[in-house]
């Protein structure tokens, strides 16, 4: 499982590139994935935090609950192959 998460995320950013190079669409739905995926993050991560302080429970331990979020777990992991994706961009248009 490990080299599968290492190979999707060196694959889905060149994958990423690929396509916004040959369609611009592509470019518009992946930054809008982006901050649809940067919003349910931050709410989730704001939510999980508001919480812990309201039930005044301990937060080191409490907070890792997180972590079971499917949604968190989808957003953040998109917003990862999102970075990367754009640091190959930026890549890209430094060696030109």
């Amino acid at each position: 499982m490990k080299i599968f998460i290492l190979i999707v995320s060196i694959a889905f950013p060149i994958a990423m590139a690929f396509l916004q190079h040959h369609r611009e669409i592509f470019r518009t739905i992946f930054n809008i994935l982006a901050i649809v995926a940067s919003l349910v993050f931050g709410n989730i991560a704001a939510a999980s935090i508001y919480q812990i302080l309201v039930d005044n429970t301990v937060f080191m331990t409490a907070i890792h609950g997180i972590f079971l979020n499917p949604y968190f777990l989808a957003s953040g992991a998109y917003f990862g192959v999102f970075i990367v994706y754009r640091l190959i961009l930026l890549a890209a248009d430094e060696k030109a």
